[in-house]
């Protein structure tokens, strides 16, 4: 009894509560992201935004979610029902084990594999398939087209995206994301968006179509597609879809922190290193970068317009991967020629 509890029942519960550890806070972020969305939204259009909800509108989401929970889930009549109840799962759930590599502080990560970056890879790839399932099963052209323009949008950007991740790796020497971030040690001088500010702006720029949103939320756009793939979907099916693409907008934001602006590291050597009060003095940095791109993300929304189908495309096949490739070569000379 003694081994089946130390052998494997305790490493499961420790497991457990890990994730428990890091899922809850996450749900919550995204709840709070929404609201945190339609107030920067409304100050930037002079406007209240959510303000009747508790105080500050502070329990807005929490009403959201209670109408959500108990809206009926309405299923189409020609719809492939086990797919179509599937596929927002998937979604949902391949946006939140994609954090079980992501590094929040020195040594705060439940899986800290050597190849992190490559499942990274392996799970984004997978997030086209909840997109695709949802846009066929709905049995609707709507639904159907946006699937179609979501997931080639996903694909297109996916390409730049993973040479832009390639010329940090060349810089790093190694896929694990915390010797990415200890590498950026010194100062915000030493961060990666110094040496590779183009890709910096391109890896940011990429995040935004992969993630659906504005000024490439062309899946959604409700002119000409009513509402894109989850059209059909209503209820608790619409909500998974909604916690998706925010806990992705999420991710994409601490991953840009950790391969560019040095992950939970300070912009200046200071403050406490080891113990307890290291650890939350870089969780405390690590979350300002977080919160200050996803103000960025919000920021884009309320300032530009959105753009045609063939200018996202464009965008993403004749400048970003050339762009990509050539400042891949350029570092794969620097490295090779001027090694550290």
């Amino acid at each position: 009894m003694a081994e089946f509890w130390n052998g494997y029942l305790l490493p499961g519960i420790l497991i457990l509560a890990q994730i428990l550890v890091l899922v809850v806070p996450l749900l919550l972020a995204v709840a709070y992201l929404t609201l945190m969305e339609r107030k920067v939204l409304a100050a930037m259009q002079l406007r209240m935004g959510p303000n009747v909800v508790g105080p500050f509108g502070l329990f807005q989401p929490w009403a959201d979610a209670v109408k959500l929970m108990f809206k009926e889930p309405i299923l189409p009549t020609g719809a492939n029902k086990v797919v179509f109840v599937i596929a927002p799962m998937i979604t949902f759930i391949l946006a939140l084990i994609a954090w079980a590599v992501i590094p929040l502080g020195t040594g705060l990560v439940i899986a800290n594999i050597n190849v992190g970056i490559l499942y990274l890879f392996a799970i984004s790839s997978l997030g086209v398939y909840g997109i695709i399932m949802a846009g066929w099963a709905s049995n609707s052209r709507y639904a159907f087209l946006g699937a179609l323009r979501s997931s080639a949008q996903m694909v297109s950007y996916e390409v730049s995206m993973g040479f832009v991740i390639i010329t940090v790796l060349l810089l790093v020497g190694s896929l694990n994301l915390g010797h990415i971030v200890e590498a950026q040690h010194g100062g915000f001088w030493k961060w990666h968006w110094v040496p590779l500010f183009p890709m910096f702006i391109v890896f940011f720029i990429s995040a935004l179509a992969e993630t659906n949103r504005h000024p490439f939320d062309l899946p959604e756009a409700e002119a000409e597609l009513v509402a894109g793939y989850q059209v059909e979907y209503s209820s608790m099916s619409f909500a998974l879809f909604f916690l998706g693409e925010y806990a992705n907008m999420i991710l994409m934001s601490a991953m840009t922190a950790i391969l560019f602006m040095g992950g939970w590291l300070p912009p200046f050597e200071f403050g406490p290193t080891a113990g307890v009060l290291g650890a939350l003095w870089g969780f405390f940095w690590f979350f300002l970068k977080i919160f200050v791109l996803l103000f960025v993300f919000i920021w884009i929304r309320a300032t530009l317009p959105r753009y045609r189908y063939d200018q996202l495309m464009r965008i993403g096949w004749k400048v970003f991967l050339p762009l990509s490739l050539i400042y891949l070569v350029i570092v794969a000379g620097f490295v090779t020629y001027w090694p550290r």
